[in-house]
């Protein structure tokens, strides 16, 4: 899908959603996305992570009982398959590699390799000793409350002897744009509603009720949800409490339909951008 639209855009980053590092073999993700970044002129960005969910490990036949070593030993594979060429390792999840050409290389000198975690410390600490950029999953509540694992993130990239300039911080939120805020409201619940009655099936949340989806919107507090001007302000307030590089709006949660969609992203690129970067200045939103 990302090779589809790297054929048809020239500027905009091709990211995925979350990559779960830990149920794939680190050799031929690469492959995948070094492809993707020839293709696209050095536009890929491979997010790696472990995921909200665990449906990949039983269907790959991995063990939840390695859940942190299997991580930690694919990105370190990973970040050596971008610096090392040919490549010799060895470890416990894989076959090893002797003296191994991986092809095709990055467009430019280096993938964008990113972490993303969903709020845990030792992610955000793993990132930052790395020198990784790092992307937060914010699915619920509100984005305050990720401030401290940034300051924690940027700790420990000074810890690792990484230059601040090195260290990315991408912010996100789930919502829908609108020129009427309760039109962005009304149209993003049902299908917001779908995606939390299939996480109380397979994680055991109570689903939430419609007042309290209220209360997470009102104002874009929790679900960005909203006209213009409030997911700008929200954009605006956030981004200056974490001083993050970017924001990442997850817009297609269960089928929100493509023309409500596409709209949204026109309020982004029209309204809302040129809002966010007079307040923010360099600041980004995806």
């Amino acid at each position: 899908m990302l090779a589809a639209a790297a054929s048809v855009t020239s500027r905009i980053t091709l990211s995925s959603a979350v990559t779960v590092l830990s149920t794939e073999d680190p050799v031929r993700v690469y492959q995948q996305f070094t492809t993707l970044d020839q293709l696209s002129r050095g536009r890929a960005e491979l997010l790696a992570g472990r995921g909200s969910f665990t449906e990949s490990f039983p269907l790959f036949g991995a063990s939840l009982e390695d859940y942190d070593e299997l991580f930690e030993e694919k990105l370190a594979l990973l970040l050596r398959l971008d610096r090392e060429d040919p490549i010799t390792w060895s470890g416990k999840f894989r076959a090893p590699l002797r003296n191994a050409h991986v092809h095709p290389r990055p467009y430019g000198e280096r993938l964008r390799i990113s972490v993303g975690t969903g709020g845990n410390p030792e992610s955000s600490i793993r990132a930052g000793l790395l020198g990784l950029p790092v992307v937060y999953a914010v699915i619920g509540g509100e984005p305050e409350r990720f401030a401290p694992l940034v300051d924690v993130y940027r700790q420990a990239g000074e810890a690792g002897g990484h230059d601040a300039a090195e260290l990315s911080v991408t912010m996100s939120a789930i919502g829908l744009v609108a020129r009427r805020s309760q039109d962005a409201k009304d149209a993003f619940y049902p299908y917001w509603l779908e995606t939390m009655k299939y996480g109380s099936r397979a994680r055991g949340w109570p689903v939430p009720s419609r007042a309290e989806y209220d209360a997470w919107t009102r104002g874009a507090r929790s679900i960005f949800a909203g006209s213009p001007q409030e997911v700008a302000e929200r954009l605006i307030s956030v981004g200056r409490l974490v001083n993050a590089d970017r924001y990442a709006l997850q817009m297609d949660w269960s089928g929100v339909p493509h023309h409500l969609v596409m709209e949204a992203i026109e309020l982004l690129g029209t309204e809302i951008m040129p809002l966010v970067h007079r307040e923010l200045g360099s600041s980004t939103v995806d």
